[in-house]
């Protein structure tokens, strides 16, 4: 991808801020080849309240000067460091003036760090959001399709799904049928009519489990490497995306359902079925699971579940039907949550300069 190298002189300072969303997964992607590339695409929401905002001041770089500092939540977070130090290491062949540059890094989440959200996602969108900024200054002729396109594809190289957290409401992210200007390089936002149903669609996590996860995804990814059902769960995939698409323009909530329920089992059973096996679900998550079945079934209201890899539910409905549903939530599901805790989120429209 040449396209997307790009030079800029050693001059003063420049400061940046972005904010950008997390995102959750309709139709996941399991399984990575090469450098941060899908191997089967996928579909998300972007959220709207659990953002990261990112703080940069591009300063030029003496000899002896480290290439940055971080702070979370204004406070210094070594723990931090490998996964930025190892994110500029891989963008800096697409640009090569970070070699140039001192970042001051600061970093927030509008959300608990540990509260099971993937901040991973919003947390390298965000940097590079910041990163591209810096670049425009230098580049008039960056359009905005391109600089979104550009940060999509840097975002992606620190984490897969960050590259789903730069435009909304909806990101497509790896080459399908479905979706013409999809591609495995970076998301794009599609050009497709969302049924007004799905436009304030709402999205209550459950947090049952608030601690590090048992497995990382870069190794729950290369698990798929010779996984015995990778071929037909990729089929599947493909085949799910050309489904949600339509379920998504004619607003059919119930076959929305079906396709998004469908997606998070199959995603726990890839890692089920893995060699080494994770089972990241807890006993309440499957109590939750039941829970919203049996709902469902007794009340006719649509509300399901979703599931990233880790033992936290995302309960997703539509806005029309918030006020029954958060009051069973609140009844019979936070006793199942760490604390009692949850947050109430719902479909945003991307990222956005402070």
């Amino acid at each position: 991808m040449n396209s997307f190298v790009f030079d800029v002189p050693v001059e003063g300072h420049y400061h940046t801020q972005w904010e950008a969303p997390s995102n959750i997964a309709l139709i996941k992607y399991w399984g990575k080849y090469r450098q941060q590339l899908p191997q089967n695409p996928s579909i998300s929401f972007t959220l709207s309240k659990c953002v990261t905002s990112t703080e940069i001041i591009f300063s030029p770089r003496e000899d002896g000067v480290k290439a940055f500092e971080f702070l979370f939540d204004q406070k210094k977070q070594p723990e931090f460091h490998p996964k930025i130090q190892k994110f500029l290491k891989r963008i800096t062949h697409y640009f090569p003036a970070l070699q140039n540059h001192h970042l001051s890094i600061s970093s927030q989440n509008s959300f608990p760090h540990s509260s099971g959200i993937a901040s991973s996602a919003s947390a390298m969108a965000a940097l590079a959001l910041c990163i591209v900024d810096f670049e425009k200054q230098f580049n008039s002729d960056l359009t905005e399709e391109a600089f979104l396109q550009k940060a999509s594809f840097l975002a992606r190289l620190g984490s897969g799904s960050a590259a789903r957290s730069i435009d909304g409401p909806l990101m497509v992210w790896g080459q399908s049928e479905a979706f013409s200007q999809s591609t495995d390089y970076y998301a794009i936002a599609p050009s497709v009519d969302l049924h007004p149903i799905f436009r304030d669609y709402q999205d209550t996590v459950l947090i049952v489990d608030k601690g590090q996860k048992r497995v990382s995804s870069t190794l729950g990814h290369g698990l798929m490497k010779g996984h015995p059902f990778a071929t037909q769960r990729f089929e599947q995939a493909h085949t799910h995306l050309n489904q949600i698409k339509t379920a998504l323009i004619l607003g059919d909530v119930e076959r929305f359902i079906e396709l998004t329920e469908a997606e998070a089992l199959s995603l726990h059973a890839m890692m089920m079925t893995s060699n080494p096996h994770f089972v990241l679900m807890q006993p309440n998550t499957l109590a939750i699971l039941q829970k919203v079945e049996d709902f469902r079934t007794q009340t006719q209201l649509p509300l399901s579940f979703t599931l990233d890899a880790g033992a936290n539910v995302h309960l997703l409905y539509p806005l029309q039907d918030r006020i029954p549903i958060i009051d069973f939530i609140l009844k019979e599901l936070t006793k199942y949550c760490q604390q009692g805790q949850y947050i109430e989120d719902q479909v945003g429209n991307g990222a956005k300069k402070i």
